[in-house]
């Protein structure tokens, strides 16, 4: 394997697995940190998805074999971008060849199977990171270094509201929307991002009350509204609402009242307003892949998160955004389900 240690000149060697829709910011952000990263394979078991990919960057290296990627020794980090039920055969295979992986949310379709990978590469010594790139937004990390200063104060009152729309073209790809491709709806395959992102600035949520329903406007098997009041670790209650019914779709917000202010963030655009008198406002974009095209956005937050995983995998470090911080939110997600399909309160343990 190429020599990934603290201080090298050379570039990581990556390889992607998995050419879909979600490639796009990844590629852009990959091309832009190109002194620090080679892609040395880019893999699709669907021939259309490689003709299509090849077509869109003619001077990446395409391959239909998986395992020439495992066998070459070249390749340090592993970047999959396959649907979730693939997840764990994908990262179990990198962990035994030694290869560092970096993963597209969910981290799996439910928590049982995510500690499996997340206990293989742990047991293999390799970095395993997850991409949630809101937490490397602008905003996001001013917001999170308020949070942990104690700016803030203790936060008594939370909520996230991810209110988008989906087209009816959006659901026409064959199994969108459905348990079997998808694992899940809006929860684990839309909101979740934001609730990732909620769940790092606030702690712990330790009780959950919610509905689910689908809505009639698609043939799917999964939720596209949820709603949720939650309580926190410190005592603190709130609020979840997740949906991909909102006509055109709205930017997604979290707020955070707190003992010593309020901050609101709306996509990339944060206002803190401070109960000494103070106003920081931190102003952003409001394009948060919330409308029918679900890939408008900047690069810039997945491009920050790749380069943290590259100085994880350089330094010996976990990422940022380790399988063992990502698996919570699939926690909060399942407490959402369970409470809705039993009509009673489910209490979350610590994991």
């Amino acid at each position: 394997m190429a020599d990934a240690s603290k201080g090298t000149a050379k570039p990581l060697g990556l390889a992607i697995v998995g050419l879909g829709m979600a490639h796009k910011p990844h590629v852009e952000a990959l091309r832009n940190l190109a002194a620090e990263v080679r892609i040395l394979h880019c893999h699709a078991p669907s021939a259309e998805r490689r003709k299509s990919f090849g077509e869109k960057h003619p001077d990446l290296p395409l391959t239909d074999d998986f395992q020439s990627i495992l066998d070459d020794r070249d390749v340090d980090v592993v970047l999959i971008l396959t649907p979730p039920f693939s997840h764990r055969e994908l990262v179990l295979a990198c962990a035994a060849a030694g290869k560092h992986v970096l993963l597209e949310k969910p981290l799996d379709v439910s928590s049982a199977r995510a500690w499996d990978s997340i206990h293989a590469m742990e047991a293999a010594d390799r970095r395993f990171g997850v991409v949630f790139q809101h937490r490397f937004r602008h905003a996001s990390q001013i917001l999170r270094q308020l949070v942990q200063s104690g700016e803030l104060g203790t936060l008594v009152s939370g909520s996230a509201s991810i209110r988008w729309w989906r087209s009816p073209d959006y659901f026409a790809e064959a199994g969108r929307g459905m348990k079997a491709r998808d694992g899940g709806g809006v929860l684990l395959t839309q909101a979740i991002h934001t609730l990732d992102l909620f769940l790092s600035l606030t702690g712990p949520i330790t009780q959950v009350s919610a509905l689910t329903r689908t809505s009639p406007l698609r043939r799917i098997d999964t939720e596209d509204i949820a709603a949720a009041a939650v309580a926190f670790e410190n005592g603190a209650i709130g609020a979840i609402d997740a949906t991909t019914v909102s006509f055109p779709g709205q930017p997604e917000r979290i707020e955070l009242a707190c003992t010593k202010g309020t901050a609101i963030l709306s996509v990339e655009d944060l206002t803190v307003h401070f109960m000494d008198g103070r106003v920081l406002h931190e102003a952003g974009s409001a394009a948060g892949g919330g409308g029918a095209d679900p890939m408008a956005f900047s690069c810039a937050a997945h491009q920050a998160q790749i380069a943290d995983f590259l100085d994880a995998v350089r330094n010996h470090r976990a990422p940022q955004c380790s399988g063992r911080d990502a698996v919570r939110v699939l926690g909060l997600i399942e407490a959402m389900l369970e409470s809705s399909a039993s009509g009673q309160a489910v209490t979350i343990s610590a994991s």
